[in-house]
Formats: structure tokens, C-alpha cells, sequence
């Protein structure tokens, strides 16, 4: 049997340190996680590699919303993976479109050539595909690692019956990580429902800020979101979650 893997994706270097005591596997850094994450900066990723012993993998995406990119926001991915790869970076993440909805093999191939050794994820770009076998196909003969994806689904539970086939049809040349929506209440079911031996999980919590005085008058941010409180990775849901993942848990056939 496979040995099963916790990625957890972080939304600052120090969720990172966070994940790492909670016995992840493996980081995904990112920043901006209301808009799925984006490109952490050259400090975060400094900082985490210095208090990681963990594998560090670093999200590169120039924005939030659609994966099609202009040819300035190309010239940016590469840079920050030049950026990742002098900062000690594992891996990095990313995936471009075309506008037909298929995997942009060319842009993406020069990505993959920039970033070896490192490791390479495909993220959910994938989700966001015309043809999820296609673009497997694609990334598969791009030689890209492995695929996070909720099986072009809200959620993985439901995206479960997709990413099996996903896996079946990998045969082993392509690792298909899920991930979105798998929380500690029912990662034994995503288990055995895809029977992966990677997962992709995101387990925030809301912490009080330090500050004694408050200043309500004003906001930073979107008016529904606290000033006083920001998000860290829970690392008790994560401890966990890694319980669960280490006990034997029948998959689906």
C-alpha cells in the first residue's frame, strides 16, 4: 500500500509553521485566500523555507478569478518562479488556460522547464477545463506531477465519483490530489470514496487580534470581515486529520 500524504494549503508562512506542527506532510504557501490564492511574497517564502522541515510548495498565480493570462501576468509567473526556485522552494503550483477551456501546453511547458528540479503541481485550473480526460492527457504529456482538483465540482464529496476515474485513468503516470471542500468531519469519507494517496486540505481558524484599542469607524477590508481577527491554520485539525489518514481506511472499489 501507498504511503498517504497531507498537503495542507497555508494562507501565510506562519500557518506554515502552524500545518508543519500539525504533522503535515507537505505545504502549499499561498496569499489572498478569498480569491483561491495567490503568490506569496519573496518574504513569506524566505521565512517559511528558514522554519521548514517540511516539503514547500509555493502557489504562482498573478491573480485572483479566470486562468487565462495576459502576456504581462505570464512574464510575472515566470519571475516568481525564479523567485521560489533561489528561495528553496520544493515545488510550485500553477496551471494557464486557453480560452477554449484546454490546458495551455505551451505556456505551461515553459513554466515546467523554468521550475525543474523542483516539483510541479498542476492546481484547480483543472477544474475549470472543457474535458477533465483531455486535459489529464495534457498534463501528462507536459510530465507535470500531479493534479489538484475537487473533480470539477464545488466540493470533493461530490466530485468523488471523477476523481477515481481520474485515478484509474492516471495509471500511475500522474499523482490526482483532491482537494476543496475536506474538512476533519469527513475526510474518512473522501477516503474511501476516491481512494487517493494524496490529499489537498485547507483548515482555518478566526484569531483575535493583540489590539487593545479598536477602531470601528474604520474599515481595510470588505465590511462583513472583522479588522481585529485574522485566519491561521489550525493545527489541532490537522493533527486530526493526520490520525485519520494514517489508520487504514477501506477505499471505494
Amino acid at each position: 500500500m501507498n504511503r498517504k500524504l497531507l498537503e495542507a494549503c497555508v494562507n501565510s508562512a506562519v500557518s506554515a509553521v502552524e500545518a508543519q506542527a500539525g504533522g503535515a506532510d507537505r505545504v502549499e504557501l499561498c496569499e489572498n485566500m478569498l480569491e483561491g490564492g495567490c503568490t506569496p511574497s519573496a518574504g513569506a517564502i524566505a521565512f517559511a523555507r528558514k522554519h521548514l522541515s517540511i516539503a514547500l510548495f509555493v502557489i504562482i498565480r498573478p491573480r485572483g478569478a479566470d486562468f487565462c493570462y495576459s502576456d504581462a501576468e505570464f512574464e510575472i509567473m515566470q519571475e516568481d518562479i525564479k523567485m521560489a526556485k533561489a528561495l528553496g522552494a520544493d515545488g510550485v503550483v500553477f496551471g494557464i488556460l486557453k480560452p477554449d477551456g484546454t490546458i495551455d501546453t505551451n505556456r505551461m511547458g515553459k513554466l515546467a522547464e523554468l521550475a525543474r528540479p523542483m516539483g510541479i503541481t498542476c492546481h484547480r485550473a483543472f477544474d475549470m477545463t472543457r474535458d477533465p480526460y483531455e486535459a489529464l492527457k495534457a498534463l501528462v504529456t507536459l510530465g507535470i506531477d500531479r493534479v489538484l482538483t475537487s473533480g470539477q465540482s464545488d466540493s470533493v464529496i461530490t466530485g468523488a465519483p471523477l476523481i477515481r476515474n481520474l485515478i484509474r485513468e492516471a495509471a500511475g503516470q500522474i499523482i490526482i490530489m483532491p482537494g476543496h471542500g475536506i474538512k476533519e468531519h469527513n475526510f474518512t469519507e473522501v477516503i474511501a470514496a476516491t481512494g487517493a494517496d494524496e490529499y489537498h486540505l485547507y483548515l482555518p481558524k478566526q484569531v483575535p487580534s493583540a489590539m487593545l484599542f479598536a477602531q470601528n469607524n474604520v474599515k481595510m477590508g470588505k465590511p462583513e470581515l472583522s479588522e481585529y481577527k485574522f485566519t491561521l491554520i489550525d493545527r489541532v485539525k490537522i493533527e486530526q486529520c493526520i490520525k485519520i489518514l494514517k489508520h487504514e481506511t477501506p477505499t471505494a472499489e
